[in-house]
């Protein structure tokens, strides 16, 4: 059975004193908690500007009691602009006291004012969440800490609240530094464990084949040999992809040089063994600054991954897309499901079709190519395309 939750009466009940305002500062909830420390009844607040139910203490020293609304009144305003939550470390705020109009408590926040959004995005409320430190605040005064000098201590409890911020926020970091080690240590040990698992297949195979022309003297030689140069390079590529990886977590760009992309296409297709028709549509002068070894591997990844897949003909295209330069390889293929457009880049991933194609495959390829543009400051990505795949790389386009 569904229960219906009374969220008004949860509000009410919350232990941290909160009020609900209007984008112009009206009151219009309170809940129990803030009624107790401000020591109003509920029909005094609702309906009525902060500002006026809480008026300035006139006996009050203005670098106390006018800083602290103005404090209030700049954070409640940054909030409107910003749309984001503030947080108001400390003020004094003096409260005039219900019983003894004209005489007024010295009062010391914290305070932290969460916008509300509307259906357009529009601050439709403010929530003001509040914290009293008082008692801290005179607890200090009256163990000498502030000495004859109050300001000291006012000055005193507000480094120790921002310090105390400070503190959660380095908190923070520090589980989300820790989460993304441990995730790449994960990560690291899947794939050394996924790599020698491949690298195992290629040798058992070397292996084999070494004790059969040992064991077999009259054997076909050529055959064998054909056999071992195949694992061989099956190897040299599983290898090569781990040494590619391994450069990128300590990549540097002290390398990088300028690079017209249809002369660079151009040059590498030639030194590739013909085996598929490339058709190419190069625009001249589009440039990137770049390590021409690193963005040669990721053309070659493209291409190997289109020549693995197409039917007749793969299409290379470099064109200026201000601010971008843009490669693109397509083939005419069967091309990738839109649900797998993205994990085909992840380190590993193969799909089915492609574990048929080409059973050994380490599935680093297309990872590869993508960490490479991303060092870049670029992207690869698989775009929309009917008859084939179509992958797309974008880097910045290099002025000078």
């Amino acid at each position: 059975m569904r229960s219906e939750i009374d969220y008004g009466a949860v509000f009410r009940a919350g232990q941290a004193p909160s009020a609900v305002l209007t984008p112009d500062f009206v009151m219009i909830d309170v809940n129990d908690a803030f009624l107790r420390v401000s020591g109003r009844g509920r029909e005094e607040l609702l309906g009525r500007d902060i500002f006026a139910v809480f008026p300035p203490n006139p006996a009050a020293p203005e670098d106390h009691e006018q800083q602290g609304a103005r404090m209030l009144r700049t954070s409640l305003e940054q909030v409107l602009t910003t749309r984001r939550r503030d947080f108001v470390p400390l003020q004094r705020y003096d409260v005039e006291m219900a019983d003894r109009p004209g005489v007024f408590e010295e009062r010391y926040w914290s305070t932290v004012i969460t916008p509300i959004p509307g259906p357009h995005g529009e601050v439709r409320w403010i929530v003001l969440s509040t914290e009293e430190v008082t008692d801290f605040v005179l607890a200090l005064r009256r163990s000498g800490v502030g000495g004859e000098h109050e300001g000291r201590t006012d000055c005193l409890a507000l480094q120790l609240q921002t310090l105390n911020d400070q503190l959660r926020q380095a908190h923070r970091e520090q589980r989300e530094t820790t989460s993304a080690l441990r995730e790449a240590i994960e990560r690291q040990r899947r794939l050394v464990y996924d790599a020698s698992h491949d690298l195992r297949n290629p040798l058992t195979g070397l292996l084999t084949e070494l004790e059969v022309a040992l064991s077999e003297p009259g054997c076909d030689l050529q055959r064998m040999l054909r056999k071992l140069l195949r694992d061989a390079e099956r190897l040299n590529d599983i290898v090569a992809d781990l040494l590619d990886l391994a450069r990128l977590d300590t990549e540097t760009h002290e390398n990088d040089r300028l690079i017209d992309l249809a002369e660079f296409v151009t040059d590498e297709l030639d030194r590739r063994t013909p085996g598929t028709c490339v058709l190419t549509r190069l625009d001249p002068q589009v440039r990137v600054r770049a390590s021409e070894i690193r963005l040669a591997r990721l053309l070659s990844n493209l291409m190997t991954n289109a020549e693995r897949y197409t039917n007749t003909t793969i299409e290379v295209v470099v064109v200026a897309d201000p601010p971008d330069a843009v490669l693109e390889v397509v083939d005419d293929g069967p091309g990738i499901p839109p649900e797998d457009r993205e994990r085909v880049f992840e380190r590993r991933y193969r799909r089915e079709e492609a574990r048929l194609r080409d059973p050994g495959g380490s599935g680093l390829g297309l990872s590869i190519a993508r960490e490479i543009a991303q060092e870049h400051g670029g992207r690869l990505y698989v775009a929309e395309h009917h008859g084939g795949a179509r992958l797309v790389l974008r880097l910045p386009l290099a002025t000078k």
